[in-house]
């Protein structure tokens, strides 16, 4: 494991993570990367949901989910049980020395402990606490538990996603990956940034409240202004654009090929590169508001075109034409990509015992300040002695009576 090094334009900040599952630990994975110590405190033999969440596991020896190595690199681990008298009075006096918290416990559920931030905010006032919940801290669901999949399905996401109704396979569907927790935690990183330059100016903390819901409501982003301003109700379009066609998949002789033109141009030369110049001459099909009153007659035509291209002769008519187009890839196949080997995305680290955990790195690339890798996502409890040690002064002796009694533990 790569030791620890102060680097990156975070280096210095301190977080206290007290997050589980994939919104909150994303959020707090994002401020690691960018330099941040990271202090991650789970329950004592029990953990971060998501380590069980497998298969597949780790292969060594941990019982670690790939799912958890996600979301969880470049963080210290301490087990230590809230519920415990001592072991909250442990957790509170991190805290002191923090400039960040994240939970994202149900509304409330820190307060018997002294961790809320009424509670921390008295004796650190420039603290930064962040919490993720399903819905807020207000409102008539606001004692709710939300998960990702029931929010993609009440913020209306599920009702236009998937195939149109009336096909083979129509019915509300899913988003592949958990998108509204990963909004909420690219939202919730956001809103500490900003948070932490207020406090630059200013020496005030404050509470951000993060809710799914609302996250993925924000980034419903033109479906949601088609109804607003329009009063148009988005429904399933499959692969297609609700504005814009085409923009979709089309089958060839071997594959399919992913079409995405966006104005008038493109279709002008799109139509070139097919032979079928009667399409953009045609009224119907003139401009974009035409083509999508007409989607359906033009969607046909072009799918008959295409039909006899072979996928990588497709796709090679458009580059030259300089014409947005692509493959479908698997998992495999992008991981693969000379694209992707080129930007460097893909990373590894090594934990203590020498097990290799691969990951996609930090996508963006900062040309004075870049994201660092540190620390392998950690086993649980891994760094629980020497972290109380280091930051709260605890001995040996302590350490140990409190080891006895289920406060903290050391590595599984």
């Amino acid at each position: 494991m790569e030791a620890e090094v102060p680097n990156g334009s975070l280096a210095g900040l301190r977080v206290l993570d007290l997050s589980r599952v994939l919104a909150g630990p994303w959020a707090s994975q994002i401020l690691g990367d960018l330099g941040a110590t990271v202090f991650k405190v789970e329950q004592p033999g029990m953990g971060d949901d998501t380590r069980r969440w497998g298969p597949p596991f780790l292969d060594d020896g941990s019982k670690d989910a790939a799912y958890f190595l996600c979301c969880n690199r470049n963080k210290k681990a301490l087990a230590i049980d809230l519920a415990k008298p001592e072991g909250a009075a442990l957790v509170r006096r991190l805290a002191v020395g923090c400039d960040v918290v994240i939970e994202n416990f149900r509304v409330g559920g820190l307060e018997k402990y002294g961790l809320d931030y009424a509670s921390l905010s008295r004796e650190n006032a420039s603290l930064v606490y962040c919490s993720v919940t399903g819905f807020g801290q207000t409102g008539p669901y606001r004692d709710r538990g939300g998960y990702d999949f029931l929010i993609q399905g009440m913020s209306g996401l599920m009702s236009l996603t998937g195939m149109p109704d009336g096909e083979a396979g129509a019915g509300p569907m899913k988003v592949g990956i958990a998108v509204s927790d990963l909004f909420t935690g690219l939202y919730a990183a956001i809103s500490i940034l900003a948070a932490l330059r207020h406090r630059e100016k200013t020496g005030e903390g404050q509470h951000i409240d993060c809710a799914l819901l609302d996250s993925q409501l924000s980034v419903m982003v033109n479906q949601a202004s088609n109804y607003l301003n329009g009063g148009i109700i988005p429904r399933p379009l499959g692969n297609q654009h609700p504005n814009v066609v085409p923009y979709q998949d089309f089958r060839t002789s071997d594959g399919s090929v992913l079409i995405a033109l966006g104005n008038d141009r493109q279709f002008r030369d799109f139509c070139e590169v097919i032979g079928r110049q009667d399409l953009s001459a045609d009224p119907k099909f003139s401009d974009i508001s035409s083509r999508s009153r007409n989607r359906n007659e033009l969607v046909s035509e072009i799918g008959f075109a295409l039909a006899d291209w072979r996928s990588d002769e497709l796709l090679a008519a458009m580059e030259k034409a300089k014409l947005p187009a692509g493959p479908v890839n698997r998992m495999d196949e992008i991981l693969e990509d000379p694209q992707v080997k080129a930007r460097g995305l893909i990373k590894s680290l090594d934990r203590e015992n020498g097990a290799s955990v691969k990951f996609i790195g930090f996508p963006a690339i900062l040309s004075r300040t870049p994201a660092t890798y540190r620390l392998a996502p950690p086993r649980m409890g891994h760094d629980t002695r020497k972290t109380l040690a280091d930051e709260l002064g605890l001995d040996d002796e302590t350490y140990a009576r409190l080891k006895a009694l289920g406060v903290v533990a050391d590595a599984e």
